[in-house]
């Protein structure tokens, strides 16, 4: 699993506090004093195994991953969860290029679909408001298989990301989930 979340750290953090990956007291501490940073910063002891660098540096960790387990004959799957604030950061949009060249169908990226980026919402940033709807268009044109469901409903999410593990071998393509409210999978 990546997290690439950069700015959402905190939700790992409490899950490795929780697993005691992080000593309790460096997460009681977390801003004030604590090794824990706002943006996620690498301590491999401490269960971080990378830094976030730019945002959306995740996704291309991701890929290098899946990338690694086909090149190795690995049969496992290689999670993502994305913001969509960085889905428009071009790094990425490389590293996509790569996984639908290499059809990478152990590649799933999961986007959190909250609008914001980083400071702002992302009609505030880059969105043309003509075209605030148009990620499920754009991964698809890059040749993502493309779902979208209720991103509160667990059971939904999860029937997906099975039924893509299931059937991989039939789409030869990388994966990604956008939840919005009402699922159009």
């Amino acid at each position: 699993m990546v997290f690439s979340k950069a700015h959402s750290c905190y939700a790992i953090y409490a899950i490795l506090a929780d697993i005691g990956y992080i000593h309790r007291e460096a997460w009681d501490k977390f801003y004030k004093g604590s090794f824990l940073s706002g943006c996620r910063e690498c301590h491999v002891s401490h269960g971080i195994a990378a830094s976030c660098g730019s945002s959306g540096h995740g996704v291309l960790q991701a890929t290098g991953i899946a990338f690694g387990a086909r090149w190795q004959a690995h049969d496992y799957q290689t999670y993502c969860i994305a913001g969509d604030g960085e889905m428009q950061e071009g790094t990425k949009w490389e590293a996509m290029q790569v996984a639908v060249t290499y059809e990478l169908d152990n590649l799933n990226v999961i986007v959190d679909r909250n609008h914001l980026q980083a400071m702002d919402f992302l009609d505030n940033i880059l969105t043309p408001k003509e075209k605030k709807y148009d990620l499920e268009e754009k991964m698809k044109a890059f040749g993502f298989c493309v779902k979208t469901c209720d991103g509160h409903n667990l059971d939904e999410i999860t029937t997906i990301l099975n039924n893509w593990r299931q059937n991989r071998d039939e789409a030869r393509k990388p994966q990604v989930l956008i939840p919005k409210k009402k699922c159009v999978a």
